[in-house]
């Protein structure tokens, strides 16, 4: 079976470990699992980005103690906290700190499978709306300073004429810059420059 991405399990209890393990693993992800918030904060820096399924009570470092510690970095790592029943207050507070569900022990496997899966979801999207925008910087950057001046207005919804009037240069010139900055930005229609420009200034 394909994995469709990483899982990290924190918990102190062996036996919800391997659970967690088995029932994820045989959803398709990856999982690696860790017998404290510490063992997993020691390798974050090589840890591929994914799902963090953790106890919210734990010694040393609560559930609540790990979020609080990735509030930097819930973009690459979003958390999902379990609970049981006595922790409800901790597990709430966790939610209010950036968690992304709760899911209540003893659990049902098909909700933890759900909620990994819209981790996940929402991980690709960010992902991919990241990568977008990183390509679109790059080939804005490469546009002279007046085709950025025919771009704004382009992207404001002005016609040659009126972009021409503003800049001070004949429509026939905003034309010729036009169809430069389409080819630079490797836009094949307006909506696609469009588009690319709103990645590119960090609006989507």
């Amino acid at each position: 079976m394909a994995r469709m991405g990483a899982v990290h399990v924190i918990d102190d209890d062996e036996a919800v470990r391997e659970s967690l393990t088995t029932v994820l693993g045989a959803a398709g992800f990856a999982v690696t699992a860790y017998a404290s918030a510490y063992a997993f904060l020691e390798i974050i820096e090589h840890a591929p980005a994914g799902c963090v399924v953790t106890d919210v009570c734990m010694p040393q470092i609560s559930g609540l103690d790990l979020l609080r510690r990735l509030q930097d970095r819930l973009d690459r790592f979003p958390v999902i906290v379990l609970t049981g029943e006595a922790d409800v207050a901790m597990a709430v507070e966790a939610l209010k700190n950036g968690a992304l569900d709760l899911i209540e022990k003893p659990y049902a496997a098909e909700a933890v499978v759900a909620s990994v899966r819209e981790a996940m979801t929402q991980l690709e999207a960010r992902t991919g709306r990241d990568s977008l925008r990183s390509e679109a910087l790059q080939r804005l950057a490469a546009l002279s300073a007046r085709e950025r001046e025919v771009l704004d207005g382009v992207v404001q919804g002005l016609s040659n004429k009126e972009v021409a009037r503003d800049l001070g240069i004949s429509p026939r010139t905003v034309e010729a810059y036009r169809a430069n900055l389409m080819m630079k930005m490797g836009a094949d229609s307006l909506s696609e420059l469009v588009r690319l420009t709103i990645a590119a200034r960090g609006e989507i």
